[in-house]
């Protein structure tokens, strides 16, 4: 699905130089490197603070912590979704409360956010999935109202833009804390874990940065109850470098997804992406809906092909074993439910070709002719 050999061919001299650099001096935790590719991302996302961090599910345990949330609290996301956020949410002890996705966007449904907020509630994590963002406006207008904290998890969407009062801003940027994943597949990903948390709230972030570091204050003074959860060097170093040439990965993707949509274009069995108004696209994946069930029979079909292709997400999480305690029964999120049955991800990412592209939807052609 991600070509990583290429990618990082790309910049293999680079690459090598800060590597060699940080093995040279020899300060693998909390070295030199941390302190800048932290702020160099502050500087590209616009935030006065960041916090590098071990993963994008310690950036939102992180987040949750920050926030002084308390066992029994209510926070809502969606359930066609990745676990990390729920699972973030059910360690800490408070209580994961499902919504249901726009149909076109996969993101969350504002009007089943407000039928889910209830006097429990005390915070909301926004998924911008895939690439696109949420409705900010409508979703911090909720908040507002209802005296809610926002979460945005923003792993799969970092460098889309987003119009927030009639101003375009980074996305995760928005809410009263952000938050992302360093995964090697994501728009920006490192050669192995890493996360971030980032908010323009010093007081909140001087609490993230103490809580990812055992809560420490000052060194062995222990203010809060915290975790161990660092960005190491190596990791950074390469982060610092790749992050040099996001404005032209995020480009060379979305030149991919224009060339999936000028191939597809017309296929009465597939869905292609829709980007809304307030948002821009960065296709961390290119997600078609397969539709009259026939989805996994073309999964099967590029496979025989040698093309990659991935179901994001074959189950929702309200149905799934971890979070049977809740007492989700299908039917509760038709549309999760629904999409979970015709959500294919075809392969997209900065290295993928034209000739590539085209040989994937030709065959994606040859399978609807064939019936």
């Amino acid at each position: 699905m991600v070509d990583l050999v290429s990618q990082h061919e790309a910049c293999k001299i680079e690459l090598d130089t800060a590597i060699q650099k940080v093995l040279a001096h020899g300060a693998f935790i909390n070295g030199p490197e941390v302190k800048t590719f932290g702020q160099n991302l502050s500087d590209y996302l616009n935030v006065k603070q960041l916090v590098p961090c071990a993963n994008g599910t310690d950036a939102l345990q992180i987040a949750l912590m920050a926030l002084d949330l308390k066992p029994g609290d209510e926070v809502i996301t969606t359930s066609f979704n990745y676990v990390a956020g729920a699972e973030a949410v059910a360690l800490l002890g408070m209580i994961p409360v499902f919504a249901e996705v726009n149909t076109q966007s996969f993101n969350l449904d504002i009007s089943s956010l407000e039928k889910h907020i209830t006097s429990k509630t005390k915070a909301i994590i926004v998924v911008h999935l895939f690439g696109q963002a949420c409705d900010m406006d409508e979703i911090m207008a909720l908040a507002d109202k209802h005296h809610l904290y926002v979460i945005e998890d923003n792993a799969q969407s970092l460098g889309t833009e987003v119009n927030y009062k009639g101003k375009w801003q980074k996305a995760g940027t928005i809410g009263h804390i952000g938050t992302t994943s360093f995964f090697p597949t994501k728009n920006l990903g490192c050669m192995g874990d890493g996360g971030a948390v980032f908010s323009n709230d010093e007081a909140l972030m001087n609490k993230c940065k103490s809580i990812s570091s055992h809560g420490q204050g000052q060194r062995y003074e222990f203010q809060r109850i915290g975790i161990n959860s660092r960005l190491d060097t190596i990791q950074a170093a390469i982060l610092d470098v790749k992050l040099k040439s996001l404005k032209d990965s995020l480009e060379k993707r979305k030149k991919g997804a224009d060339k999936y949509f000028e191939l597809l274009s017309g296929i009465k069995n597939i869905e292609l992406p829709f980007t809304q108004s307030f948002s821009n696209h960065t296709y961390n994946q290119f997600v078609i809906k397969v539709l009259h069930n026939q989805r996994d029979s073309l999964k099967q079909y590029l496979s025989d092909h040698q093309i990659p292709s991935m179901i994001y997400y074959p189950k929702p999480l309200h149905l799934q074993p971890a979070y049977a305690y809740l007492n989700g029964k299908m039917g509760d999120f038709l549309v999760s439910e629904q999409l979970c049955e015709q959500v294919l991800a075809l392969p997209i990412h900065p290295e993928l070709s034209g000739e590539q592209i085209l040989y994937i939807t030709d065959r994606i052609k040859d399978f609807f002719h064939a019936r």
